[in-house]
């Protein structure tokens, strides 16, 4: 009984954050990380590649559920364990893995003024 509880629970989630990484991997515009925020096009230099690397993220962080929805058959304890492990672990990850991406494709601004210490500045 527990093992078809486990599954019920598992299988859903497992899906979500699936289709989770696939809806961030084809979204149009950029995909955002942190709730209630959004990401402008205008701050990503190149959206298809961003949107892929956070698709990948995600689809990546669902193996953890899909591992432990299989581990589930055979003993739900050590699914719970990996799970709780993954988890835990994984969401540190996924701050670390969205930040690098954000920086990677991020639209950096270049100041194109006059500089200070230029000769002709400094007379």
């Amino acid at each position: 009984m527990e093992t078809t509880i486990f599954l019920v629970i598992m299988l859903p989630l497992s899906a979500f954050f699936t289709g989770l990484g696939i809806f961030a991997w084809k979204r149009k515009k950029p995909m955002w990380f942190w709730a209630n925020s959004e990401v402008s096009e205008k701050e990503i230099s190149d959206v298809p590649a961003y949107n892929r690397a956070n698709g990948i993220m995600w689809l990546a962080y669902s193996a953890v559920f899909w591992i432990s929805s299989v581990l589930g058959l055979f003993n739900v304890g050590t699914a719970g364990a990996v799970l709780a492990a993954g988890c835990l672990g994984g969401i540190p990850v996924l701050i670390v893995v969205y930040q690098r991406i954000y920086k990677k494709y991020r639209v950096r601004k270049h100041f194109t003024g006059p500089r200070r210490d230029t000769p002709d500045e400094m007379k």
